[in-house]
């Protein structure tokens, strides 16, 4: 199986069906020619992830940016290879950036997978509790979500006439050994409840729509944590 259309413009790009089983998802949207890549799989499937992104007609060297959701290496082990090949610039939340920035293998999750995280410096630190960033004419609007880790954050957009949110982990784990905080969390699903998306990418079990399933995901996980 292949990259796969979303939404207009989003594409599903890496995951356990797409790329690689230790992928977390990862996603690439077109903003009017320039590319935005979301988290980018464990490192060992860029040349199928690359892959996938030509296959729909897209150049991956035009991914001028590579958006984190935390500093987990199923979602940033590519980093550092996509940047260096592509040229791309990353972005992280404060609360997870020196996990990258210092290749901490626990904190990473590295040690888990048995990959070796090179240290590796943010471009941007993401700071506060979230905002609107630029592309192409359209805004793609984070918001920071504690709770699985520090500076997990979700990404949200408006395609197509629906609301696409980019959830990422929202099943947790929760362990002290990635600084989680389970009431933290529970106060981000609520946070993300409020947004009332049409669509919902998450980071290991697939692409939830319409609203409805959107919501019952999250409850469900609020309820088993609740």
């Amino acid at each position: 199986m292949g990259a796969e259309l979303i939404a207009p413009g989003v594409y599903l790009v890496a995951g356990p069906e797409v790329s690689r089983t230790e992928d977390a998802t990862a996603f690439v949207i077109d903003f009017a020619g320039e590319l935005v890549m979301i988290d980018c799989g464990a490192g060992r499937s860029v040349e199928r992830i690359i892959d996938n992104i030509e296959e729909q007609g897209l150049d991956p060297a035009a991914i001028s940016t590579l958006i984190l959701t935390h500093c987990h290496i199923d979602h940033i082990g590519a980093a550092p290879e996509l940047r260096s090949r592509l040229g791309c610039r990353l972005l992280i939340h404060e609360l997870d950036a020196e996990a990258l920035e210092t290749g901490d293998p626990i904190r990473t999750a590295a040690d888990w997978y048995g990959i070796a995280f090179p240290p590796t410096p943010a471009d941007r630190r993401l700071t506060g509790e979230g905002e609107g960033i630029g592309f192409g004419g359209e805004t793609l609007h984070w918001v920071h979500i504690p709770g699985h880790t520090p500076g997990s954050i979700a990404l949200r957009l408006e395609r197509g006439g629906k609301r696409v949110l980019f959830g990422q982990d929202i099943h947790g784990p929760f362990l002290p050994a990635f600084g989680s905080d389970i009431d933290q969390w529970r106060a981000s699903m609520e946070r993300l409840l409020g947004l009332k998306a049409d669509i919902l990418c998450e980071g290991h079990f697939g692409i939830f729509q319409p609203a409805g399933r959107v919501e019952a995901y999250i409850r469900k996980y609020l309820a088993q944590f609740g």
